[in-house]
């Protein structure tokens, strides 16, 4: 297991944790009924707070943020020495704390995407763990929340009993749901994006050699080239250049926005 705690990479702190490391943590801080916000980030995710200060902060204010993308353990290795065997990829991660919530007798809350989605991974989560308790499951309204769907939405989780949260509402607006509302549940809430469209079967994820290599980007963007183009081949070279920068000192690591953001977004 391997838990070293935080290094900072272009601004956002992550995480040089494996993937025992990650469970472990989790699984504690549902054990005990603590706070604990979770992101798991690439490059994209990492950029979001890289280019907004008060994203930013939101981030850093995480109890764990761990190495998504291979580019973002390669930088951990690049710019502090420290060598991890793989990424710590959301939806794989999800599954893992799937099982030891399954093996630890935990209760999950689904948030996030569409109704038919977590129908149909609450359908596959239920042949994989059979074990596992499901507390309730609830998906976006595509939208940001009212200051009072947003009280009422964490009343529901608060009252199904789970033990763990996750939620799937896309970057950055996921991050922003467990940032603003982890402080007001006493459990870890784990912000894991595509895991949802990826584990319910209706999302191709990418093969393993390109993961390995740190290409999936590439294989997503074939799969979603309007939505996904200006992302990749904009954020992509400009992370490259920061983490260089970083290296040979030209880059100034900015730090956390001083306050916390100037408005809530509830997700």
């Amino acid at each position: 297991m391997i838990d070293k705690g935080k290094v900072n990479i272009i601004g956002v702190d992550v995480n040089v944790v494996d993937y025992d490391g990650a469970v472990a943590k989790i699984v504690h801080a549902a054990k005990t009924k603590t706070q604990f916000g979770v992101s798991a980030l690439a490059v994209h995710g990492v950029m979001t707070g890289a280019m907004d200060p008060e994203h930013r902060h939101r981030l850093n204010s995480l109890e764990l943020v761990t190495p998504d993308g291979q580019p973002v353990r390669w930088a951990m290795k690049f710019l502090y020495g420290v060598s991890l065997p793989d990424r710590v990829y959301g939806p794989n991660l999800t599954l893992d704390v799937c099982k030891a919530a399954a093996d630890e007798g935990l209760s999950i809350y689904l948030y996030g995407s569409r109704e038919e989605v977590l129908e149909r991974w609450i359908s596959n989560l239920g042949k994989l763990y059979p074990a596992l308790r499901i507390a309730g499951h609830e998906p976006s309204k595509f939208r940001k929340l009212s200051a009072s769907e947003n009280d009422e939405m964490i009343n529901r989780i608060q009252a199904s009993g789970a033990d763990i949260v996750f939620v799937g509402l896309g970057c950055p607006r996921q991050e922003v749901f467990v940032y603003e509302n982890k402080g007001r549940l006493s459990l870890p809430m784990l912000a894991v994006g595509a895991a949802f469209d990826f584990h319910a079967g209706l999302l191709p994820q990418a093969p393993k050699w390109m993961q390995d290599r740190g290409l999936e980007w590439l294989f997503r963007l074939r799969q979603e080239p309007k939505r996904l183009w200006r992302r990749y081949l904009h954020l992509n070279p400009l992370y490259v250049r920061k983490v260089l920068q970083q290296k040979i000192g030209a880059h100034k690591m900015v730090p956390d926005h001083p306050h916390q953001p100037s408005e809530m977004r509830y997700g």
